[in-house]
């Protein structure tokens, strides 16, 4: 399994500053029997607050980050959480399979669907094989 790097953005660290807060007063209670639900709920609280205030004055580059940050989560992982099934559909084996497209049909409840993504890798490796989730003009045949 890869384990993966904790990355954040500058306009991020107040709000993980405050979740590292709320994590060590509930490993603080857990240890020590103490009741901090109160200080925790505060905390919470502000650290909603804040997210949405953060959110709400993002400048077009912040979204720019926010929208190629490293730990933002990739198609297939959204396919394991939202899908009931999914079968994989590959290339139409006219030159090879690209892997940096990901397709398939897909099950949510009782809905049928197609689903098409980009897929981009979890470690060097594995992201030279999906060309970093830049399609091959054969990727581009199979989501056509």
């Amino acid at each position: 399994m890869v384990q993966r790097v904790i990355y954040s953005l500058d306009f991020e660290k107040p709000m993980l500053e405050l979740e590292h807060k709320i994590e060590e007063l509930k490993g603080l209670a857990n240890k020590e029997g103490l009741d901090f639900n109160e200080e925790i709920s505060r905390l919470q609280s502000r650290l909603k607050k804040l997210e949405e205030e953060t959110l709400a004055h993002l400048t077009p580059w912040q979204k720019v980050q926010l929208a190629r940050h490293p730990n933002r989560p990739k198609s297939l992982t959204l396919v394991h959480l939202i899908f009931d099934d999914f079968l994989p559909l590959h290339g139409d084996r006219l030159y090879s399979e690209d892997q940096a497209i990901i397709g398939g049909l897909a099950r949510i409840e009782e809905e049928r669907l197609v689903f098409i993504g980009h897929q981009k890798g979890e470690s060097i490796k594995d992201n030279l094989s999906r060309n970093f989730g830049m399609a091959h003009p054969e990727g581009y045949r199979k989501a056509h």
